[in-house]
């Protein structure tokens, strides 16, 4: 059901609730779906909020991080009982601040339900590409897409000729730093965990090369075979044991860019790394980073990506889940590498 802006209409508002901090393994048991009720009219002392039916949700790795009871982190956990929250695109319903009108779409952090009421707004970002799928916004546009660009560029220092490995090459991040790599003129290699995702690299996304680490007994000697003078730049999103075989694989003033360590996400005791002593032999850089410690460079990127989506010379790769009942087991299988490119959960149509 839907009404117009403030009209004071009260529809069903589906949610997905934390249950229970996890601990081990992500569950969707540590989460349930509720359903409440809310009205399509702000209510009164909510000045600077908007209110907005969430059409697209972004499943991201780093939303198990707030599942967790710790609070030293860059960002804060989620609170049993309470929505959980990610980046999604959604459209204004009704509106207390200057900025955002009713009709407008918009793109940042909301809540996993089918109406939020969003009163920090100081990051969200209004749509102005309406020539570019929507969703689009939570991935090619959106975190994902600029964690790629500000990896590549930023941290990776990419020069022609570079000879790159990305891990979880197919997923949100990895498939569009791969494609820049190749534009930039690189020699590119990604690792996935099945055969429709290699598939995928080598004849979609244009990878030079990839391989399926599940059927590696020996990453270490699978990174040497396809990189017999080293690595230039590693983009890590995986961390474990394919950091490890990297940093023996690197050449000397290889560059690191540590974007996730999604293998170390779903468990309470991560692995050490036995090879740290490479960054000293082989004089390497590698450095952690945060896509929104670059927001200055916001602009330029989405320029910058916008034209090149228009122009062919990129493609992205969408794993769409329908309906919000259907995004824990969406998230979850993140970690077991289900998707197949970016997990975007479809909430609802305009």
């Amino acid at each position: 059901m839907a009404g117009e802006a403030g009209d004071g209409v009260v529809v069903r508002n589906k949610q997905v609730l934390l249950k229970n901090f996890m601990v081990g393994s992500a569950k969707e048991s540590d989460m349930e779906l509720r359903e409440s009720t809310i009205s399509l009219k702000l209510p009164p002392g909510t000045e600077g909020a908007i209110l907005v039916k969430n059409l697209y949700l972004s499943c991201d790795p780093y939303m198990r991080g707030r599942m967790r009871e710790y609070y030293e982190s860059y960002i804060p956990p989620f609170q049993p009982g309470k929505p959980i929250e990610g980046f999604g695109v959604s459209k204004v319903i009704d509106s207390t601040n200057q900025k955002f009108g009713v009709g407008d779409y918009i793109t940042g952090l909301t809540g996993w339900e089918e109406y939020s009421i969003i009163t920090r707004t100081e990051q969200l970002r209004k749509v102005e590409s309406l020539d570019i799928p929507l969703s689009y916004h939570v991935g090619l546009l959106g975190m994902p897409g600029f964690t790629a660009y500000v990896g590549f560029y930023e941290i990776c220092s990419p020069k022609k000729g570079d000879c790159v490995f990305i891990s979880a090459a197919s997923g949100a991040v990895g498939q569009l730093v791969g494609q820049l790599a190749k534009l930039h003129g690189c020699f590119v290699v990604g690792s996935a965990g099945s055969a429709d995702k290699i598939e995928l690299l080598k004849h979609k996304l244009g990878y030079d090369e990839a391989f399926n680490y599940k059927e590696e007994p020996d990453l270490v000697a699978a990174l040497k075979r396809y990189f017999p003078n080293g690595i230039d730049i590693y983009f890590d999103n995986v961390g474990g044991e394919m950091l490890d075989a990297a940093l023996v694989n690197m050449k000397v003033h290889g560059r690191i860019a540590v974007c996730g360590m999604v293998s170390q996400s779903a468990v309470s005791y991560p692995k050490g790394i036995t090879n740290l002593y490479m960054l000293v032999t082989k004089r390497l850089t590698m450095k952690g980073f945060i896509q929104s410690d670059y927001l200055h460079l916001f602009p330029q990127f989405l320029e910058a990506i916008s034209n090149l989506y228009k122009q062919g010379k990129i493609v992205y790769i969408e794993d769409m889940n329908e309906g919000l009942e259907n995004g824990p087991a969406a998230f979850i299988g993140l970690f077991s590498g289900k998707n197949i490119g970016k997990q975007v959960v479809h909430v609802a149509d305009e």
